[in-house]
């Protein structure tokens, strides 16, 4: 059977919000304002298809001296490539951080996210470089351009954290999300998701600890292991990134109502 016919319509996903008008982001106006001051931080966020890493390492080049910062909470473990997008080629000669700094296996939290985070930016900014913040995990974005504060021991000083961030997000309407989505899962299917997986067990992490990861881990875990069809398996993975997606820019429309001005493109 075609994997593509797999993946059907989505009838039971609820359309989006009406979305937001776009805008032109000028890189030029971008660079000034950093350089006068003005923001510290550029943000590029949004849901997960929607192209943002790829319009961060556009901008980045438009810079000039840009350097990308992940902001994705799966991103961070060595040898979880294709699952999870880390799509490294796309970067081209721009430089990345955050990516592949903690061993598969590991549950890395939102508390050692933003430690990292700090010491990565404080070294962009000391070597003159524009930091470029790019993912689509929300809560993790938010920990390091809103200055959360966490238990005493755990969190990172606010004057280590960017104080003016200028916000880019990543517009598409559901149709464009639906098949990308779709597209980028066979995708991924075919480079060897399956084999990635199969590996990381085999290299003796358990079942349960790549099924904590969600998506991609949890549901070719189970496809591994015998719980799942092949076909249900790529039905209930593709079903479950769309509720995802939908999750995602729920969270950044809700940055909005509490005051953040996301700056909305077409990549």
């Amino acid at each position: 059977m075609n994997k593509t016919e797999l993946l059907p319509d989505r009838p039971g996903i609820p359309p989006m919000a009406k979305l937001p008008d776009p805008e032109t982001v000028d890189p030029a106006a971008l660079a000034r304002a950093y350089a006068a001051g003005e923001i510290d931080l550029i943000c590029v966020l949004g849901p997960t298809a929607s192209g943002k890493t790829r319009y961060a390492v556009r901008l980045a080049q438009a810079l000039g001296n840009a350097e990308i910062l992940s902001a994705d909470s799966r991103q961070v473990y060595v040898g979880m490539d294709i699952g999870t997008g880390k799509d490294l080629r796309e970067y081209g000669d721009v430089p990345y951080h955050l990516i592949d700094i903690a061993p598969a296996g590991a549950k890395f939290n939102i508390y050692e996210y933003q430690a990292a985070f700090a010491k990565a930016y404080a070294d962009i900014r000391r070597r003159g470089a524009v930091p470029i913040l790019c993912g689509g995990s929300g809560l993790w974005i938010e920990s390091v351009t809103r200055a959360y504060k966490f238990e005493k021991g755990n969190g990172v000083s606010a004057d280590a954290l960017p104080q003016h961030v200028y916000y880019i997000g990543t517009l598409v309407t559901r149709e464009e999300r639906v098949s990308r989505i779709d597209r980028r899962l066979e995708e991924r299917l075919q480079e060897g998701l399956v084999e990635e997986i199969q590996g990381l067990l085999a290299s003796g992490i358990p079942a349960d600890d790549l099924i904590y990861y969600g998506l991609e881990y949890k549901f070719v875990t189970q496809y591994v292991l015998g719980q799942l069809s092949y076909d249900d398996m790529v039905i209930a993975l593709g079903n479950a990134i769309h509720q995802f997606a939908k999750r995602q820019m729920t969270w950044f429309r809700g940055m909005e109502r509490d005051g953040v001005r996301i700056h909305w493109v077409r990549p």
